[in-house]
């Protein structure tokens, strides 16, 4: 029986990224060579030390890349997170434990720098909750039935005073990132965009050899201040009597107030041609539904988990947030890698102010670090957990007080995929 070669998981070269690149694209299964001119904007995502890869015999076979993020918490705090994507083992190379040690490797390393929490959008459930991750977010897709949702279809624009504008890629990177700094200081779970998102979302550096230009609009209320922007695409169906039914699929849209978003959509349902609107992901409690006369329109295409979370301090990300009531609850939270853990008290103070400190007082609410960050950014319930027996009591009541300290009026959203 031959025995197989050690297989070396070290940070990607600069020289070796190419050879990334390819092992990525096999197990993302894309055709595996790209273009030249593509290969090259792909490396400005390159950072010394954070692409990892495993090497068997000089040849790349599995794929991990993290990078630097902000992650806006309840009550409008950042914490710095260490974002982990591009996630790949060759299909030759699956259960040698390559993951693992990419993963123990990265977590370390963010650990070390200081970041408070490790973020990624898990292609498969399975997967990522032994390495202490868990879904901190949730998103839903909508399709509106245009036809139906009873707007006027003499729209003319918004009824506030505001107007909507046609734009393209220049104006979106000049005034887009402005307005998503304004979103997402009051929005949990959202994360920033760097300059290379907004480049490539625009088509200023393209990333795919297939990149379809979408149209952008932006709302500017009747003040003049930019308070809204989309970005969309539309196919072209006619039909079998030959009749536009086409489908308008939003790409991304951001509003700051609810009077951006509702010019935003009915605009959207309002364009020649289009009968049904794709909304894209949104957050789960979002008002699209309601924006529109009949609500029932609006029927959701997809619901799954989306931003998951592993908390990497205890102690900085739970007085990072703030709290819903004043109260106290000690924790104990197990972390199989050792990372964080351990037992710790909780105040919250009536300002919705936290402290958290290490305690050797008897435990209340026990739980897996995985459990912790689906709580932390108040979008699960921990009652519901100790019911599927995710969490234990160790005082009668715990979860219900935890959930009252932790749960938020309006539900976390991230609107980026990373």
């Amino acid at each position: 029986m031959t025995s197989r070669p050690a297989l070396d998981v070290r940070a990607v070269t600069e020289s070796e990224f190419a050879d990334w690149q390819r092992a990525l694209n096999v197990g993302f299964l894309r055709e595996p060579t790209l273009p030249e001119e593509i290969l090259d904007a792909r490396r400005e995502q390159f950072t010394p030390g954070r692409s990892i890869g495993a090497f068997d015999g000089g040849r790349c076979v599995a794929t991990f890349r993290s990078f630097a993020q902000e992650l806006t918490v309840v009550g409008g705090a950042t914490v710095p997170a260490d974002a982990v994507t591009n996630v790949t083992v060759s299909p030759t190379h699956r259960r040698r434990g390559l993951l693992t040690r990419m993963m123990e490797r990265d977590l370390a390393a963010a650990k070390e720098r200081g970041d408070v929490v490790a973020t990624l959008i898990a292609a498969e459930y399975p997967i990522y909750g032994r390495y202490g991750f868990g879904p901190a977010t949730s998103a839903t897709e909508w399709t509106i039935d245009v036809p139906r949702a009873g707007l006027d279809p003499r729209w003319a624009g918004p009824e506030d005073g505001g107007r909507i504008d046609l734009v393209d890629g220049e104006d979106v990177r000049k005034l887009g990132p402005e307005l998503h700094e304004r979103l997402r200081r009051q929005q949990p779970g959202a994360v920033n965009r760097d300059e290379l998102w907004w480049r490539t979302a625009t088509g200023s550096v393209r990333f795919h050899p297939t990149f379809h230009e979408p149209f952008h609009v932006v709302y500017r209320s009747a003040g003049g201040e930019v308070e809204g922007m989309a970005a969309y695409t539309a196919d072209d169906n006619w039909g079998d009597a030959k009749q536009p039914l086409n489908t308008a699929r939003v790409k991304w849209l951001i509003g700051v107030t609810p009077a951006a978003e509702r010019a935003l959509w009915h605009y959207l349902c309002s364009v020649d041609w289009v009968v049904a609107v794709r909304s894209g992901w949104r957050a789960p409690d979002d008002l699209l539904p309601h924006f529109l006369p009949d609500p029932r329109a609006a029927a959701v295409a997809t619901q799954a988990d989306w931003l998951w979370v592993r908390i990497l301090d205890v102690v900085r990300a739970l007085e990072a947030r703030t709290y819903q009531a004043a109260g106290a609850l000690v924790l104990e939270v197990a972390d199989g890698a050792g990372l964080t853990g351990g037992r710790f008290r909780l105040e919250a103070s009536a300002d919705g102010a936290g402290s958290c400190a290490p305690t050797t007082e008897s435990a209340e609410l026990i739980l897996d670090v995985a459990e912790l960050a689906a709580l932390w950014l108040g979008d699960e319930s921990a009652v519901r957990l100790a019911a599927l027996g995710r969490v234990r009591e160790g005082r009668a009541g715990a979860a219900r007080q935890a959930d009252a300290l932790l749960r938020t009026s309006r539900r976390p959203w991230c609107p980026d995929i990373f």
